[in-house]
């Protein structure tokens, strides 16, 4: 199998390749180097690193009520 480079050094991994190994959208995949220059790519282990968008979000607390909130636009 073999498959072409772009500019950016993205390369298509086969359909064979990702079906054998598991991979799917937003996997992560690990490259490794042997002393002969051969290069296997692996599943990398662990879970993928979260989005930017992940990262950014938060959750609600138990904050005000909406009565609350609407005295306070209110200037109650």
């Amino acid at each position: 199998m073999s498959t072409t480079m772009t500019s950016k050094g993205q390369v298509t991994v086969p359909k064979a390749v990702r079906e054998a190994l598991g991979l799917a959208p937003g996997s992560a995949v690990a490259f490794e180097m042997d002393a002969e220059g051969r290069v296997l790519v692996r599943k990398a282990e662990g879970a993928p690193a979260p989005s930017r968008f992940a990262r950014l979000r938060g959750s609600a607390g138990a904050g005000m009520t909406t009565d609350e909130v609407m005295a306070l636009t209110r200037g109650e």
